[in-house]
């Protein structure tokens, strides 16, 4: 085996977990919705697949194989099945391009690894997160995928996989095994330090509220109870005093407002208008939480 091939198919991958790590960041602000996430994190992966294609590993005289398995599965797992199949379109792209004899198992196999590691994924989130277990079970279920593909090829994929059983293996659950569990730690850690900036946030706008709205309550009271004693000396059905029903109603609104500034449990921006800045959505904010 050229381990020079070796360190730069690791190089690949760990340009793949930098920029993970950094893209969830760059991502958070701009608030996608989770099909355009996908597609942003299975271009770039899918990316990452091919480059490994390109940079295969020699292990034998003539005898190449690549960790293309490696991003798709990884991506899929921590992201989802949308970015796994993004991830996989784009390499198959590539792998059809290259076309060959070999093009209809070479699909099979990315494919087949895009839905594993969808399907891991889901089993990951139902008991809560990807763990070693999972990464390992990928990295057995991409490993039988890759040897399926080569059965496909008949006596001549036989053969050469007979060559590459090992260093395939070893790719497979070191490149999965490993990288899934570094993946999946950045994706907690980033996840942990959202949940953090939030609740910060929500802290800070609770506090800044309730203070708003106990000095708006003060003055608020005063007025609501001249209105109540103008309304006394107003003849009924007069212009002056249907002028004073709706002050009284412009003030039972605004304490309204005020109610709901003191019920603030997330913080939910006002959707952008035109070039007003941005704003809270009081109603919204406040809100119960589903479940809550």
């Amino acid at each position: 085996m050229d381990y020079h091939h070796v360190i730069e198919a690791a190089g690949f991958v760990a340009l793949g977990l930098v920029f993970y790590s950094y893209a969830r960041r760059w991502l958070e602000p701009l608030r996608l919705n989770g099909l355009w996430r996908a597609a942003v994190t299975g271009l770039v992966f899918g990316g990452l697949a091919v480059g490994l294609m390109i940079a295969r590993i020699q292990v034998g005289e003539g005898v190449f194989i690549d960790a293309r398995a490696v991003p798709i599965a990884l991506i899929a797992l921590v992201e989802g099945g949308w970015a796994g199949l993004v991830a996989a379109l784009v390499a198959a792209a590539y792998r059809l391009w290259l076309g060959g004899a070999g093009a209809g198992a070479g699909l099979v196999g990315i494919f087949g690894t895009a839905a594993a590691a969808a399907l891991v994924g889901a089993w990951a989130r139902r008991e809560g997160g990807a763990r070693l277990r999972h990464t390992l079970a990928l990295g057995a279920a991409v490993y039988a995928i890759t040897a399926v593909s080569f059965v496909m090829l008949g006596a001549r994929g036989l053969g050469l996989f007979a060559t590459v059983w090992l260093p395939f293996l070893i790719l497979t659950v070191v490149g999965i095994g490993g990288g899934g569990r570094l993946l999946t730690d950045i994706a907690d850690a980033q996840a942990t330090e959202s949940a953090r900036r939030e609740a910060a946030a929500l802290r800070a706008v609770t506090l800044l509220a309730r203070a708003a709205a106990h000095e708006i309550n003060n003055p608020l009271m005063i007025v609501t109870g001249g209105l109540a004693l103008l309304g006394k000396h107003l003849p009924l059905g007069s212009e002056d005093a249907k002028w004073a029903e709706h002050a009284r109603e412009g003030a039972g609104r605004i304490k309204d407002i005020v109610a709901r500034m003191n019920q603030i449990t997330q913080v939910e921006p006002v959707p952008p208008q035109g070039l007003l800045p941005d704003m809270l959505d009081i109603e919204k904010s406040s809100e119960p939480r589903p479940g809550g």
